[in-house]
């Protein structure tokens, strides 16, 4: 099949039917190519309903589905002066999607390989404003916040209160949070010095970003 027939059919079959309907984010879609942030040994699935293991990582790390990426984009409503923080780099994609729609985009990955081939196809794809970190992710990067929107990209069991405060008043933080099988993609903006609201408006199911403190399996 034609790679763009292929892009075509992953937009309006798979991304569109799942409420995805802003006009930017479907017309950027089609200009990120996301073919080119697929590990080599997976090209053929880059427009699958599906995750995509990432080759040079030893942890299952893989990219989210195209549906969850885009409808995260889409919860986000990023405005070209936003100051952009990415959790779970991967491949690069999603930082990529980001940075087409803000000022700026620091992304963090804790897989040094990762990072480096995330800086690698980010660089080749022409884009200049993604900082690209290997670090721990999980308490955010308060030095160089606050900022106006926070993309977990990946699932947690719950939004530390350190990334919390690092948004911006007005500020959104998108994550997958929950237990499987049940997860719920959260809309978290804050409203105030100490205060959050929190909109939950879909579910899926995520694989685990590292570094995140699991619930513990004890009862009594």
């Amino acid at each position: 099949m034609n790679i763009e027939t292929a892009r075509f059919n992953m937009i309006e079959q798979q991304i569109r039917p799942w409420d995805v309907l802003d006009g930017q984010v479907l017309s950027l879609l089609s200009v990120v190519k996301r073919e080119n942030f697929v590990p080599l040994a997976h090209k053929a699935l880059a427009f699958a309903d599906m995750e995509i293991p990432l080759q040079s990582s030893s942890d299952g790390q893989v990219m989210l589905a195209p549906k969850v990426e885009a409808r995260m984009l889409q919860n986000a409503a990023l405005q070209a002066t936003d100051k952009v923080l990415e959790i779970g780099t991967g491949s690069g994609y999603m930082a990529a999607l980001l940075a087409h729609q803000s000022a700026s985009v620091l992304t963090l990955e804790i897989d040094g390989a990762l990072a480096q081939q995330a800086r690698s196809n980010l660089q080749a794809a022409g884009i200049q404003n993604v900082e690209v970190r290997q670090a721990d992710g999980s308490q955010g990067a308060a030095a160089d916040g606050p900022f106006d929107v926070i993309v977990l990209s990946g699932s947690v069991p719950d939004v530390p209160q350190v990334l919390r405060h690092q948004l911006k008043l007005g500020g959104r933080l998108l994550a997958v949070v929950g237990e499987e099988p049940v997860m719920r993609a959260s809309v978290i903006t804050r409203t105030g010095d100490q205060q959050w609201q929190t909109s939950e408006p879909w579910d899926t199911v995520a694989p685990r970003l590292q570094g995140f403190p699991e619930h513990s399996q004890f009862s009594f």
